[in-house]
């Protein structure tokens, strides 16, 4: 068989090598489903055609504007199908596509401005004063406002910048697509959450995009025609690529303004809602919902949770709801979900807490990823014993480019040829990673670590928490102390001292909280709680 290893007269070219990217899904789609249902928000309900044609015209009117390849359109816009179709339209002009977030401070914005030298910006009415702000403290070139009106949520046009509709409308519905010439070009620029310092520009590649997509399908067991509802903000990790996947299924993306509680069950009930991912924060929500604010339904929801790990409570409370709960893990850095608690055939009769135990750990590399381990200091898988800690490191196509314009920070995040995580797991002997906390969140107690995280999920097991944080409070005895933040449910009440007392029921004397703070917790628009700013009220206070 060694004449398979003899490449003469072999060669690569169009017909055998084509650049891996998502924009084929959507072209394949338009071609494949062109009747079927691909955007909803309301009354806005657009087939697959319609689509490809829409996302068309944007790359031809941003063309219009004097965008070229390379160059950056950034947006800021909630969970709409405008950003959808940015997610092809951008790209498919040759541009990176940069959607910031919109709870940021116009400070913060600026500099992602000037940073990723934004030349277009698609705007919501709602930020444009933060737009007209974060422009006002640049350095550069500001970029130029394209104005996204919602007239179905009343937020209207001002009539100050171009409108969206209007360059949809001398766009050109045949415009040819600028498909990439090489996967490892970039298609897409999103800035880390940046609690110490400045955000970090992490950029994606089309090849990347393109398999995290592909390998979520497998993840999530999905079949053709998937309902999908927009909850995790697609400024955050482009929405974990499921915008991007969508077409590839011929699916309905389902668009969501503001995540609340009925906007949640009302398309479960009236659109058929099949999928769904988000933060616990979520879940809470669905969990402790007024009867009123309900609507039943009659199929399983499948459902991606991440961005801390949710509470056993919580996960037992919601599946005999109607929603099979999957825990996925990762960072901007690996395009969101990079690990997923993939269900073994042998824990389904477990049921209760021993069921959303096994439920809440971060699972094993999913299909895109090629390696996800925890290592120690001197890059040394640790043991497989539940108990030994290390860092979750990975590699893999699904793990970014870099960071723009930072060459110390990306060397630093690869070193030894994984991506650091900055995250703390054990590994179960059957190498199933969990979380134990972030490096940062440890807490260091007399010399004992203490993981945060296995308090807060004792914490969210009494009846009357809602959220709950704990975090190192200074402490001149021992160093510091767990502090815990907590968020009761409406109309619950319990005191400082019931709570230690319950916590000392399931847990060693020294991890339970010495303290214990009531009220709203800080978080971030993405659901995750702001640890930062607790320590820093610590600290200040």
């Amino acid at each position: 068989m060694g004449w398979l290893r003899d490449e003469t007269g072999l060669e690569k070219c169009t017909a055998n090598h084509v650049p891996l990217t998502p924009l084929s899904f959507l072209r394949r789609a338009a071609e494949v489903f062109p009747d079927q249902l691909a955007v909803v928000y309301g009354t806005h309900r657009k087939t697959y055609a319609q689509y490809h044609e829409r996302v068309s015209r944007l790359a031809s009117g941003l063309v219009g504007l004097g965008v070229k390849s390379g160059d950056v359109v950034a947006t800021l816009l909630p969970n709409l199908p405008a950003q959808a179709e940015a997610h092809f339209g951008v790209p498919a002009c040759g541009a990176v596509l940069n959607t910031i977030n919109t709870r940021l401070d116009p400070d913060t914005v600026a500099y992602i401005f000037d940073h990723g030298e934004a030349k277009v910006l698609l705007c919501d009415p709602q930020f444009l004063p933060l737009a007209a702000s974060a422009i006002e403290r640049m350095e550069g070139e500001p970029p130029i406002i394209i104005e996204v009106a919602d007239d179905q949520a009343g937020v209207h046009s001002h009539g100050h910048y171009t409108e969206y509709e209007a360059l949809l409308a001398d766009g050109d519905p045949d415009f040819v697509w600028v498909m990439p010439e090489d996967e490892w070009e970039s298609i897409s620029l999103n800035y880390t959450s940046g609690t110490t310092g400045r955000p970090k520009g992490v950029v994606y590649h089309h090849r990347g995009a393109h398999l995290n997509a592909m390998s979520q399908v497998v993840s999530w067991r999905m079949v053709l025609h998937p309902v999908y509802l927009t909850i995790v903000p697609l400024f955050h990790c482009n929405g974990w690529c499921h915008t991007w996947m969508m077409p590839l299924l011929g699916g309905t993306l389902v668009c969501c303004r503001d995540i609340t509680a009925p906007a949640i069950y009302n398309a479960i009930a009236d659109e058929g809602v099949t999928h769904f991912g988000g933060a616990p924060i979520v879940l809470n929500m669905l969990v402790n919902a007024k009867d009123s604010e309900r609507r039943d339904f009659d199929h399983v929801v499948e459902v991606f949770t991440a961005g801390a790990p949710p509470a056993p409570a919580t996960l037992a409370a919601i599946e005999p709801m109607g929603f099979n709960i999957t825990q996925v893990y990762g960072l901007t850095e690996v395009y969101g979900p990079a690990t997923e608690c993939t269900w073994r055939a042998e824990w389904e009769p477990l049921e209760g807490k021993a069921r959303a135990a096994i439920k809440a750990r971060q699972g094993v590399a999913m299909p895109c990823i090629e390696e996800a381990i925890a290592m120690d200091d001197d890059m040394i898988p640790i043991a497989r014993d539940s108990e030994t800690k290390g860092e979750i490191m990975f590699r893999g196509n699904g793990v970014m480019k870099g960071y723009l314009k930072n060459p110390r920070a990306t060397k630093e995040a690869f070193a030894g040829g994984y991506f650091h995580s900055g995250d703390i797991a054990v590994q179960h002997p059957d190498s199933y990673l969990q979380i134990a906390d972030r490096a940062k969140d440890i807490i260091i107690s007399g010399g004992e670590n203490i993981s945060s995280v296995e308090v807060e999920g004792v914490m969210m097991g009494h009846p009357a928490v809602l959220l709950v944080a704990v975090v190192a409070k200074p402490d001149e005895k021992w160093g510091e102390v767990p502090c815990a933040f907590v968020e009761l449910k409406d109309g619950a009440e319990v005191t400082e001292a019931e709570l230690i007392t319950y916590t000392r029921e399931h847990l060693a004397g020294f991890k339970c909280p010495k303290a214990v703070v009531f009220g709203e917790l800080p978080k971030t628009s993405t659901g995750k709680i702001q640890k930062f700013e607790l320590r820093k009220g610590l600290r200040d206070g």
